[in-house]
């Protein structure tokens, strides 16, 4: 399946021609799956505080109109993670939009940072503890948003799902920083080996003031880092072969954990 990852910043002044771009990227590469950043198109709401309902209505509906726009990528899925308001309650929605479906849930965000800069937990509800199998077409994936990539024991259970395909690739919306990038894609290489399945991540970037650092990712079941976007190289388009994850399952480390759960009492 042909997927693109991309770093992403949300200034208007920068994010329209960079959206053009990406748009040019993926129709010219033909790519069948787009994953955005955590948050594309609006402002990180959550490096203040207090909460301001006013910013988050706003954020919710400038994201909202971005949804209308995502046929222009020519893609026939796409997949990241928005503000919404469900019930009066708001969250980080992690979302699949199709060319058929329009934009469907999946699950919202449960690990919620609390710190300065990060003040998550102050601005959206906690989400969904479950992490199940979401489908894109051909591809089974997990969603992961941004922090969630460092709750490990999510692995096993992908690794263990043996629905017609199983989990095939870890989706990871991001909003992280250039001075940690290292530290993330080493987690995103510890997801990719510890399933079999492939680690694909786009980030916000922020060249500007340094908050976020782009850095999108793919890696291969393996561990093999396939592409890494940059300033110079912002979109990256990589073909997963879908029968490697097959392959990867029966080998080193996952079957050794793959025993230990058929023999668990």
């Amino acid at each position: 399946m042909r997927t693109t990852v991309c770093e992403l910043p949300h200034a208007p002044a920068l994010l329209d021609a960079a959206w053009a771009a990406l748009c040019a990227h993926t129709r010219g590469e033909k790519s069948e799956l787009v994953l955005l950043p955590e948050f594309a198109f609006v402002e990180p709401v959550w490096e203040a505080l207090p909460m301001d309902p006013t910013r988050w209505d706003a954020a919710v509906a400038l994201s909202d109109a971005w949804m209308a726009r995502l046929h222009e990528l020519g893609s026939g899925w796409v997949v990241g993670a928005r503000p919404v308001t469900v019930g009066g309650r708001r969250f980080n929605q992690g979302f699949a939009w199709s060319r058929q479906g329009g934009c469907q849930p999946l699950r919202s965000k449960y690990h919620l940072p609390d710190e300065p800069g990060g003040w998550e937990a102050r601005w959206f509800e906690r989400g969904d503890a479950a992490f199940p199998r979401f489908a894109a077409g051909p591809l089974g994936f997990g969603l992961n948003i941004c922090s969630e990539l460092w709750a490990l024991d999510t692995y096993a259970g992908y690794a263990a799902q043996a629905e017609p395909g199983g989990v095939q690739a870890i989706l990871s919306p991001r909003a992280t920083a250039a001075a940690t990038t290292e530290k993330w894609l080493a987690v995103g290489t510890v997801a990719a080996v510890r399933t079999g399945a492939y680690s694909l991540s786009s980030n916000r970037v922020d060249a500007a003031a340094g908050t976020y650092g782009g850095a999108g990712w793919a890696i291969g079941p393996d561990g093999a880092l396939l592409a890494r976007t940059s300033a110079q190289q912002p979109f990256c388009t990589v073909d997963l072969d879908l029968d490697a994850v097959a392959a990867a399952r029966g080998t080193y480390p996952r079957y050794v954990f793959a025993a230990t759960t058929a023999n668990a009492p």
